[in-house]
C-alpha cells in the first residue's frame, strides 16, 4: 500500500473498531452504571495502549513535550472523556442503532470546527457530503 493510501486503511479500521465499541458497550453496560463502565473501559485502554507504546519502542519522556502540546492533548483528553461519558449514558437509555448515528454528527461538527478554527476550506462537494451525513443521521436516528 502506498503511503498516500495508508490513512484510508487506518480510517477503515477505526470505523470497524468504533462499530464494535458500540455493540460491545451496549451489552457491557446492561448490569453496571454507565460511568463505572466508562472508567473500566478507560483503564483497559490505558493498559493496552501503554503496553503497545512500550513494545513498539515509541516511549519517550512526556516531560520533554512543550506546554502547548500538553495543553492541547489535555483538552483532547477532556473532550474524549466527556464524549465517552455522554455516549455510554446515551447507550444506557437508547438503542445503539439510534445513538451511534447521532454520535456520528461529530463528522459534520469536525468539518465546521476545522473550517472555523483550523482554516481548512472544504470544497462544495465536501460540504454536500456533510449535508448528506446530517440527513442520514436524522433519517436513521428519528425514524418512525
Amino acid at each position: 500500500m502506498s503511503s498516500s493510501g495508508v490513512w484510508i486503511f487506518w480510517a477503515i479500521l477505526s470505523a470497524v473498531f468504533a462499530a464494535l465499541t458500540a455493540i460491545f458497550a451496549k451489552v457491557g453496560i446492561e448490569e453496571v452504571d454507565s460511568d463505572l463502565a466508562t472508567l473500566i473501559r478507560t483503564g483497559i485502554v490505558i493498559v493496552v495502549l501503554s503496553a503497545f507504546v512500550v513494545a513498539t519502542g515509541k516511549w519517550t519522556s512526556p516531560l520533554a513535550l512543550s506546554s502547548r502540546t500538553w495543553t492541547y492533548l489535555a483538552l483532547s483528553g477532556l473532550a474524549t472523556g466527556a464524549s465517552w461519558v455522554c455516549y455510554f449514558r446515551a447507550l444506557r437509555f437508547g438503542d445503539v442503532s439510534k445513538v451511534a448515528p447521532i454520535d456520528k454528527l461529530s463528522l459534520v461538527l469536525i468539518g465546521v470546527y476545522a473550517f472555523l478554527f483550523l482554516g481548512e476550506r472544504p470544497s462544495a462537494r465536501e460540504w454536500t457530503g456533510f449535508g448528506l451525513v446530517t440527513a442520514g443521521v436524522l433519517l436513521l436516528a428519528f425514524r418512525r
